[in-house]
């Protein structure tokens, strides 16, 4: 047992270590076989990377749960005890508070912090989405999201160059904790950047000519990919989607989408529709799915990353009529 799981385990009270065989709020972690390193990524778009550069070097897990909302990933004992024992984390700081915690508790030497690896975009109106939309539900619990807290952007992966740059990442330490490996999962993750740098090019010559620029969707999960295809984004909620909207917020949408001539109200696979499709009723307009890809459901729009990003396009390319 390593030095820091015996922390772990030490400070776990004996309830909760007979919770750890019968509980786990995540994917249920495989088991590895021999020779294969262990890789605890935490959110499915890592996850989606990581498999994909590893390939058969790595049993990858998810610490969320397939259709639960990752902003608020509360870890189960089960869980700590898997990070600690973890050859690779994979996550990104400021985004999930209780990974945070367990990573600077617990985490092995190999941690993959996508926080340092992409340039973290501002929220747009930071200050004036605080005034516009009610606190989260979860404000008042203590917990502190700290990207979010500071005005950036967590939703770092809808961008492909980030993307890409986590497949550099995870190459990396996967070429560290196993060199024999390094060929190869370097080989691996320039794959993945090829087909990437596709999607890419892709959207950018979907999105190019468009009757209009704005999209609103149901939470501001989108501004990275606005920002790279010169788009604009306008949240029903702020970057939180567990923030319920204002009157005077509602009345502000209200306003936009004739401004604009929106045909469409984005919807999400993870966060309730019931406002979006209130503000499409009235206006007689009409709801679609724009995928922030935290994570994959039986509704999602494809079975992995590049799949849903690519109904994405196609989703804007019909709602602001592209050509």
């Amino acid at each position: 047992m390593s030095k820091s799981l015996r922390v772990l385990v030490g400070t776990l009270s004996a309830s909760a270590l007979l919770l750890v065989a019968g509980c786990g709020a995540g994917t249920q972690s495989p088991e590895s076989e021999p020779g294969q390193l262990r890789v605890v990524t935490a959110l499915y778009p890592f996850q989606f990377v990581s498999e994909r550069v590893a390939g058969a070097s790595a049993q990858v897990s998810n610490l969320v749960a397939p259709g639960s909302d990752p902003h608020d990933l509360e870890l189960s004992p089960r869980q700590l005890i898997e990070i600690a024992e973890a050859d690779v984390i994979v996550y990104q700081s400021g985004f999930q508070p209780a990974v945070d915690e367990a990573v600077a508790q617990n985490a092995p030497d190999l941690v993959v912090d996508v926080a340092d690896l992409v340039t973290l975009q501002e929220v747009p109106g930071h200050a004036h989405d605080e005034e516009e939309h009610t606190e989260p539900a979860h404000a008042e619990e203590g917990h502190d999201h700290g990207l979010e807290e500071a005005g950036l952007d967590p939703h770092t992966w809808l961008d492909t160059d980030n993307m890409a740059a986590v497949a550099t990442g995870v190459a990396d330490a996967l070429a560290t904790a196993a060199p024999e490996q390094a060929a190869t999962v370097r080989s691996n993750a320039e794959a993945l950047q090829q087909e990437l740098h596709t999607l890419d090019q892709d959207f950018a010559a979907g999105l190019e000519t468009c009757e209009r620029r704005e999209f609103i969707t149901s939470h501001a999960a989108f501004g990275y990919l606005a920002t790279r295809y010169d788009l604009e984004q306008i949240g029903i909620s702020g970057i939180s989607p567990d923030a319920e909207p204002s009157p005077a917020r509602i009345a502000a949408i209200h306003a936009e989408a004739e401004e604009h001539g929106i045909t469409t109200i984005f919807t999400e696979t993870l966060v309730s529709p019931a406002v979006a499709e209130a503000i499409a009723g009235d206006l007689g307009l009409t709801t679609d799915v724009l995928d922030p890809i935290e994570g994959l459901t039986e509704q999602s729009r494809g079975s992995d990353y590049i799949a849903v990003q690519r109904a994405n396009l196609e989703a804007l390319r019909t709602a602001n009529g592209c050509s």
